[in-house]
């Protein structure tokens, strides 16, 4: 089969490479559609990530297909079923998964290797996370399980209320996709980023204001608080993964507020926090990660009920063959998602 491999910085490659078959427990799917990802843009520029993969790797994690092949000991599936898999599974059986933690998991199986005309899924993710996608979903949407699974994750690890005032720093997929769902469970959402389509999608999905941060006369924080009585925000969310934003998110917190460090950092990058602004402001700083079987359930089942416009966030539909130049289209920012059909 062809299969997009990463070998390093900036480096995919095509190949051919033997197909995949399953093991026990397993099943194989043919990829209908994979949809990129921020992480997999991050990846990609800094050429690996320490917890999901070693290189040279297949690359992708987010994908929707049909079962094409079922090993030993599965049940409940059937040759031709639509499903959608995500990237992961716990154990359900260490310290963390004991406290449903499961996130933490030290013995978390990863799989990855969507950019392909087929996908292997190992028999934890089998159990815990396959999914059968509902018949009115369309591929290119059921894709978007997993990131929108990671996103309910971090919108309850904050502790939404409805009448908060939520900032979220960042309109890349992730940071649009906590505008969408926020807009239907709290009172107003400040979205503050760097493109002006963004944004106006950012509007589209329910944002309550947004700010282009190119054409501020002010710093972040302080029209945050000139919003907000002078306080700052009741709950702020940070999806750019840059240690210089983070910053920027705690700064923009009222006291008592919940930052959500949400984007993933360089490995061994650091941040500066005021020590008396945390302790007398009772700030919380959260750093929160991946997703979890319950999230994945409720992301999919959020596809499904299409009160959100999701297909928003989809820029366009290229082939495999297109997907080098597709990342250097996200790299300057000239589309957000895009969905890969390896038949295509």
């Amino acid at each position: 089969m062809l299969a997009a491999l990463l070998y390093g910085k900036e480096d995919l490659r095509l190949e051919i490479v033997p197909d995949p078959t399953p093991d026990l427990g397993e099943v194989v799917i043919r990829v209908k559609t994979a949809t990129t990802c921020g992480t997999d843009l991050k990846v990609w520029r800094r050429g690996g990530h320490a917890k999901m993969l070693q290189l040279p790797t297949l690359f992708g994690h987010e994908a929707a297909g049909e079962i094409v092949a079922i090993g030993e000991g599965v049940q409940g599936w059937q040759l031709g079923d639509r499903v959608v898999a995500n990237n992961s599974a716990p154990c359900f059986h260490c310290f963390f998964c004991d406290r449903h933690a499961y996130s933490l998991c030290p013995n978390i199986t990863w799989n990855n290797g969507t950019f392909a005309e087929y996908l292997r899924i190992p028999s934890p993710i089998v159990q815990a996370n396959l999914l059968a996608i509902p018949p009115d979903v369309p591929d290119d949407l059921a894709s978007l399980t997993e990131p929108l699974a990671c996103v309910l994750h971090g919108i309850d690890r904050s502790l939404i209320q409805p009448k908060d005032r939520v900032v979220v720093i960042g309109d890349g997929a992730i940071g649009l996709m906590f505008v969408a769902v926020l807009a239907t469970r709290c009172a107003q959402v400040l979205l503050f980023g760097g493109n002006d389509n963004r944004l106006e999608i950012g509007r589209k999905l329910g944002a309550f204001q947004t700010f282009n941060y190119h054409q501020l006369e002010q710093t972040i924080p302080e029209v945050v608080r000139s919003l907000t009585d002078g306080w700052g925000a009741d709950v702020v969310i940070e999806a750019t993964g840059v240690p210089e934003v983070w910053e920027t998110a705690i700064a923009c917190g009222r006291p008592g507020a919940i930052i959500n460090l949400f984007g993933g950092c360089p490995k061994d990058t650091t941040i500066t926090v005021n020590t008396e602004r945390l302790h007398y402001s009772e700030l919380t700083l959260k750093g929160v990660f991946h997703n979890t079987p319950y999230h994945v359930r409720e992301a999919l089942s959020t596809i499904a009920n299409r009160q959100i416009p999701l297909e928003l966030l989809l820029s366009d539909r290229r082939s495999l063959k297109d997907l080098e130049r597709t990342f250097q289209d996200m790299r300057d920012r000239q589309v957000i998602k895009v969905a890969i059909v390896p038949g295509e």
